[in-house]
């Protein structure tokens, strides 16, 4: 009987100094660094974007914070789901891999002025309902590759409108690393994996498969040759629309490179994104239409 497989130790960084100074080691030595940032209680969606970071990098590095600047006054900060010894055994499996969890205090000086601003593709989608939302996140991720120095970083399409901001601010100032999309993994049912869906009580779990089933139809409308923009989004608020206890936010179509508005007939590739609360849960799902 073969013997179970043993669980890799976990190196746990939480002083930023001493994680830029093991990267600024690895790189010495000439070995790869994979990034995964993470805002922790991960699922099997991280982990496979632990996987594809591995796949081109000798060492992988998962940061586990949920960075405060990102959150609005009124948004779930205070109670999104955290549990750091879950997480330490779901990496445990994945072989050798550096943690990185700070303290809020450790990542931000109490007197930081710095910040860094996108100031056209933060505009809309979640942007548009989440003001400086990006800006936290663009911040603490250039701050993340400053410290870990990733000569990749991976992270999935689920956040899509987030991978574009990403990729531009790379692009924009100059990062010397490579962006990693990896694709949406759902639950059986089609809901894609976010750790706000343990949030979810049993009522509104069960109706949150709307937004896949709202996706799917498009797609289907654009495989039968359907064109028209304004169609398409019609379908995804009406899909919504028979979940009773969705509160949509917005079902859009945006050109993914600029993510402006989708022309009156849309061309691809094509963002359709949307953002649907049920109660105080707030989920996010989208898919990339293409000609096809």
């Amino acid at each position: 009987m073969p013997e179970p497989p043993v669980m890799s130790r976990l190196e746990v960084l939480r002083d930023p100094a001493v994680m830029q100074t093991r990267a600024l080691a690895w790189r010495r030595a000439g070995r790869r660094i994979g990034l995964v940032p993470t805002m922790g209680y991960l699922h099997p969606g991280h982990i496979s974007l632990v996987r594809l970071a591995r796949e081109q990098a000798d060492v992988v590095v998962v940061s586990i914070f949920v960075n405060p600047t990102q959150f609005g006054p009124r948004e779930d900060f205070a109670t999104y789901p955290r549990d750091f010894a879950r997480d330490l055994e779901l990496l445990g499996a994945e072989g050798a891999i550096t943690v990185f969890a700070p303290e809020a205090a450790a990542v931000y000086a109490p007197d930081a002025s710095v910040q860094v601003c996108e100031e056209r593709l933060a505009s809309c989608l979640c942007g548009a309902t989440r003001p400086g939302h990006f800006r936290g996140v663009l911040t603490v991720c250039a701050k993340l590759f400053h410290l870990a120095l990733p000569d990749v970083a991976a992270f999935g399409r689920k956040d899509a409108q987030q991978l574009r901001l990403i990729e531009q601010m790379v692009r924009d100032l100059n990062f010397p690393l490579a962006i990693l999309p990896g694709p949406i993994v759902r639950e059986p049912d089609g809901l894609a994996m976010s750790s706000r869906n343990v949030r979810l009580p049993a009522a509104h779990r069960a109706q949150a498969t709307c937004l896949h089933r709202a996706l799917r139809t498009i797609e289907q409308a654009a495989a039968r040759g359907e064109r028209r923009t304004a169609a398409l989004e019609a379908l995804l608020r009406a899909t919504i629309a028979t979940a009773p206890d969705a509160r949509l936010e917005y079902a859009e179509l945006r050109d993914w490179h600029t993510l402006a508005p989708a022309p009156a007939q849309w061309h691809a590739p094509t963002l359709a994104a949307l953002a649907v609360h049920f109660g105080d849960v707030r989920l996010i799902d989208n898919t990339l239409l293409t000609a096809s």
